[in-house]
């Protein structure tokens, strides 16, 4: 790396995760070598290394007892990893190892060995802050957490430290990052020394003044104390007004594109003008540098709605995109004003007049100017994203439009309609990549809405992400299917994990994909703070997507943090009070926090709303539990006749068998549920604990380690 005169090596400033393990000199040279062994491995298989060593964007320097990562992508990436090694050292409890980390300057060098090396004051920061560590610490620079408040899946984590100080009497601002399950909650020990040392030296000060002037230095403290417990006073409610400001702070560049009104005289040209604000948003997406709310959220309100500021604020985005569409033969007018919400002001707007056939310029145009205005950072890889043509005939890309009209209309009928669209548009253009990726998630969608054959359906969404992928593999959406079916068709939690990150890497804001993989992927394993991650991320970028806040609750209940789980559940419903399964999973909760009365309560309400077998299955075993046999065996005849239908739930009849105290047939009613591949609940086998009753039962054991085999990372 030189400078752009050849004068000396190119500054840049950088990410920095600094560890080492502590008390490393004290360890047998064959223990050291163990450890540093396993450390490397642990490191190697983190996603977020693998994901900048990828991109090129990584630079990795062994220390001796522990190892630098340089990053020199995204100021997010330090924490992220720290958070997948400290989750992962769970597991080795003998590696005490601490973290610091650090944004600063950094230049490359070439050390003795020919190899790349680090050297600049971020370094030696990173090391400083590590040093104040302790074992399980994970701590932050002032200016990494600064960094990072923009970002509200950090604020909760982030908990002051004040100054610590470092070698030759200087000190630094910290911050002590930690979860319910990762880092170290205690203050480290340097810290609270160097808090402590001036008051034994006010201390000794005050002894040695002699007793004349001891009454005028003791009114003078009162005098002060007055004034300090007033400075404290206001101190605390500016800081209490601060913390509400971080936990609310918007980043400059997040975008909320809010759905474009049809000025067509035609009302059936909604389809294009809905088509045109969610292709838009998809090119937006693929800006990483970029925060941009999901389509889902944004279409609970009116184009050119009144209140833009509020709806920002809900949103979680400065700035807002509206636009009108008229369409009329082979022409289209698109009309676009982007507005910084937050203080009311026009920042661009452009009328674009074209053909049919000019829409995707239109909309790369539209895209680009935005991440001008907004001063986001294009890659490479965004720009050629944002400027590509998904198809050459027009008639295909209508045919799409309306196919992804119905689905975002949900419901079987909707569905099927959509699916005949986009066969439709695939016979005019058989190259239409994104048309069998929105086959694939019909498919993958269509067994929620009707009872037909799981595996036959999810079998059909693996054919058709696989086709789009064919076609072209740098689709995000496709590899999200994929995905989504290699878990619900095949339970290959392997292959399903990597398809997700790379989803995730091709677009950072698809939060479907964050949702999914947390949920589904994540949880199953038991990569819990992981999974919270992955969905907090999903809300972050869908704040009204029901089902994404009531499987957030659901995941704290299989991390066992039922609290939390109660506090989200009970928030979603504030979302939508009609939503079965978030008061079926509230009353998990309830009834895991021994709230069985409470529990019933919610079961009912599920059952209630679409009557849901599941929910009644989850009633009958809280009516088990509680003793109310009669009651619970009375009920039990209602899924009975499910199962003569053909329309049970095999895992619910199990759940069913375990409140009864059956567990022998409650392990036959699991088994059955892996030969009906119903993998969307069973693939947490080795994490839910409503199945806590069965586990150290060899038969249910062997069945756990079929579904998520012991050797799955």
């Amino acid at each position: 790396m030189t400078s752009e005169h050849g004068s000396g090596p190119k500054v840049e400033i950088a990410h920095i995760l600094n560890m080492d393990v502590v008390e490393y000199s004290t360890l047998l040279i064959t223990e050291q070598s163990r450890i540093m062994g396993e450390l490397t491995r642990v490191v190697k298989n983190a996603a977020r290394f693998r994901r900048a060593e990828a991109d090129g964007k990584l630079v990795r320097v062994p220390t001796g007892d522990g190892m630098l990562l340089v990053f020199f992508d995204d100021p997010q990436a330090p924490i992220e990893c720290a958070m997948e090694i400290s989750a992962a050292m769970q597991s080795l409890p003998e590696i005490r190892l601490r973290m610091g980390i650090h944004s600063g300057p950094v230049n490359e060098v070439v050390d003795v060995n020919d190899r790349t090396n680090v050297a600049g004051a971020g370094v030696d920061v990173s090391q400083r802050v590590m040093d104040c560590g302790d074992a399980g610490h994970i701590l932050l620079s002032k200016r990494v957490a600064d960094d990072l408040a923009p970002f509200p899946r950090w604020n909760q984590q982030l908990h002051d430290l004040g100054e610590c100080e470092i070698k030759h009497g200087r000190k630094i601002s910290l911050v002590n990052f930690y979860t319910g399950t990762i880092g170290n909650p205690e203050p480290p020990k340097k810290c609270a020394v160097a808090k402590e040392e001036p008051r034994e030296r006010s201390r000794t000060a005050f002894g040695r003044i002699s007793w004349p002037n001891r009454t005028l230095v003791t009114a003078a403290i009162l005098i002060l104390a007055l004034v300090i417990a007033a400075l404290i006073f206001f101190s605390q409610t500016r800081s209490r007004t601060q913390g509400k400001r971080l936990a609310t702070t918007i980043a400059d560049k997040s975008i909320a594109v809010l759905p474009f009104e049809n000025l067509s005289q035609d009302p059936d040209n909604a389809y294009f003008a809905d088509g045109i604000q969610e292709e838009i948003l998809a090119r937006l997406s693929k800006i990483a540098d970029l925060k941009v709310i999901s389509r889902t959220s944004t279409q609970r309100y009116k184009s050119k709605p009144d209140n833009l500021p509020e709806i920002a604020k809900q949103l979680g985005v400065a700035n807002i995109l509206e636009g009108t569409v008229q369409k009329a033969t082979d022409q289209v007018r698109v009309n676009v004003q982007l507005i910084n919400a937050q203080n009311d002001s026009h920042l661009w707007a452009d009328k674009f007049d074209r053909k049919l056939t000019d829409i995707f310029a239109v909309e790369s145009e539209i895209a680009s100017k935005i991440a001008d205005t907004l001063q986001a950072k294009l890659t490479g890889s965004a720009k050629q994203a944002i400027g590509t043509r998904p198809t050459e005939n027009a008639e295909a890309h209508e045919l799409y439009l309306r196919g992804r009209y119905f689905v975002g209309k949900r419901g079987a009928e909707n569905l099927n309609k959509a699916i005949d669209y986009f066969n439709q548009a695939i016979a005019k253009d058989p190259n239409y990549a994104l048309a069998y990726a929105g086959l694939s998630d019909c498919y993958n969608l269509l067994p929620t809405w009707i009872p037909v054959s799981r595996a036959e359906y999810t079998s059909k969404a693996k054919a058709a992400a696989i086709k789009a992928l064919q076609i072209d593999d740098n689709l995000a959406e496709a590899h999200t299917s994929l995905a989504a079916a290699l878990f619900s068709n095949d339970l290959n939690l392997r292959e399903s994990k990597r398809e997700f990150e790379r989803a995730i890497e091709l677009n950072s804001n698809y939060a479907f994909a964050h949702y999914s993989f947390g949920y589904d992927v994540l949880a199953a394993l038991g990569e819990f703070d992981r999974a919270i991650a992955e969905l907090r991320r999903a809300v972050d970028l869908d704040p009204f997507s029901v089902i994404i806040n009531a499987n957030l609750g659901y995941v704290y209940i299989v991390a066992r943090r039922y609290p939390e789980a109660i506090a989200q559940l009970r928030k979603t419903l504030e979302l939508d009070p009609d939503f079965g399964p978030t008061h079926r999973n509230l009353g998990e909760a309830l009834e895991l926090s021994g709230q069985l009365e409470e529990a019933i309560a919610e079961y009912k309400k599920g059952y209630r709303f679409p009557n849901d077998d599941h929910a009644l299955a989850y009633l009958i075993h809280a009516y088990a539990l509680k003793g109310e046999r009669e009651k619970a065996l009375q009920l039990f005849t209602g899924l009975k006749e499910l199962e003569q239908r053909g329309t049970f739930w095999a895992f619910g009849f199990g759940l069913v068998y375990i409140g009864l105290g059956d567990k022998n047939e409650g392990v036959n009613w699991l088994e059955r549920s892996y030969q009906n591949k119903e993998f969307a609940k069973l693939g947490l086998i080795k994490v839910e604990p409503m199945l806590d009753p069965l586990r150290g039962d060899p038969r249910f054991e062997k069945l756990a380690n079929q579904v998520v085999p012991p050797d799955v990372k």
